[in-house]
């Protein structure tokens, strides 16, 4: 365990480099009245994966290579609830042969991330699971978010 490590701190829209908006819904919301911690990994994981499909490198239905998640976090900075207005900022902190480490920044009307984190996908041939090269299609995708 790292105890030198630095708080996590928000940060600004300019961190990131593609948007995608995301619809709250009433279903979000805890019995504490905000957006669950829960909800904020599916975030993640759908703007990516629709950025993706977007651009043409990921077809998750015929596509012989998918990106499997082995590692994510997130850290909470300021409550989001129903209805609210949110946009989900991708980076890519890091590009492997095989594995791409995605940081997303959650933001509500303000400048700086109500939330931040990560998540890494390994992406792996759909029927062996075993890891492979990245597609050239997807690599070049994400040389863009780098």
């Amino acid at each position: 365990m790292n105890t030198t490590s630095a708080k996590p701190v928000a940060e600004s829209r300019g961190a990131y480099k593609v948007f995608r908006p995301i619809t709250t819904r009433w279903s979000d919301n805890d019995v504490y009245g905000h957006v669950n911690n829960v909800v904020y990994y599916s975030w993640f994981d759908s703007a990516v994966n629709a950025y993706l499909i977007e651009q043409g490198a990921l077809d998750i239905h015929q596509g012989s290579t998918i990106g499997l998640v082995v590692e994510t976090q997130c850290n909470y900075f300021a409550p989001l609830a129903f209805p609210q207005a949110v946009d989900a900022g991708i980076r890519v902190a890091k590009l492997g042969s095989s594995s791409v480490r995605y940081e997303i920044g959650i933001f509500g009307e303000g400048e700086f991330t109500a939330a931040k984190g990560h998540f890494i996908h390994v992406y792996v041939d759909q029927i062996t699971r075993k890891p492979v090269a990245l597609p050239p299609t997807l690599k070049t995708v994400l040389e863009t978010l780098v």
